[in-house]
């Protein structure tokens, strides 16, 4: 699915990014533990979380996520915003609650990866 989808189902703003019509999202990982993203996300990954931290962004690229929706219509610090813009990481935000956000996003087909119930 590519990004610009996703940004249509969750109807969200993008706050770091412009080419999100041409990047492509495998599976949505929504959380807010970074330890459980690093452990449990696949490559691709789009990353749904409620933090808006730095941290959140070098997680992400740790996890060599395709891109971060902030939920519950978070917006991040000036940081970063810039640490993103610097790691190429595209950046959304949604008004969304992560439950309904990551519904959504099922519903459409958007896989979430094997593994994740499996604790692979």
């Amino acid at each position: 699915m590519k990004l610009d989808e996703v940004r249509e189902i969750l109807e969200a703003e993008v706050l770091v990014g412009t080419d999100i019509h041409t990047i492509e999202v495998n599976m949505a990982c929504g959380a807010d533990l970074m330890s459980d993203v690093l452990a449990f996300a696949k490559s691709g990954s789009l990353l749904l979380t409620g933090l808006t931290n730095p941290q959140v962004v070098r997680t992400a690229e740790m996890a060599d996520a395709s891109a971060i929706c902030f939920v519950r219509g978070k917006k991040p610090p000036g940081e970063t915003l810039q640490m993103a813009m610097r790691g190429n990481i595209p950046l959304l935000t949604t008004g969304l609650p992560m439950f309904e956000s990551c519904g959504r996003l099922y519903e459409k087909g958007l896989g979430r990866g094997s593994g994740w119930d499996e604790g692979e």
